[in-house]
């Protein structure tokens, strides 16, 4: 079943790679949608993938690279971005 989220991250979340870490994982569990950097530091992601897929892409991108320092991540439920494969804004 596909399912599709918005994820925001803070914290120590820009300038650090974290935006390739997303696109590698996305291309590793076969993830549609994006990832940018917002204005405010944080990073958003949209996601939309098998259940079980996304779940373990949502895992990973929750840890984030080695440099990263997640303090926050919102998961809400979203539409499909109707985006084909997987883009860095």
């Amino acid at each position: 079943m596909k399912e599709s989220y918005k994820v925001l991250l803070s914290g120590v979340v820009q300038g650090v790679g974290f935006r390739y870490y997303v696109y590698r994982k996305a291309k590793k569990y076969e993830i549609s949608g994006y990832v940018k950097n917002l204005s405010d530091g944080r990073v958003e992601i949209v996601a939309s993938g098998d259940r079980d897929m996304l779940n373990s892409f949502l895992e990973e991108v929750k840890r984030g690279p080695m440099m990263a320092r997640i303090k926050n991540a919102e998961i809400h439920p979203a539409n499909d971005p109707g985006i084909e494969g997987f883009i860095i804004e």
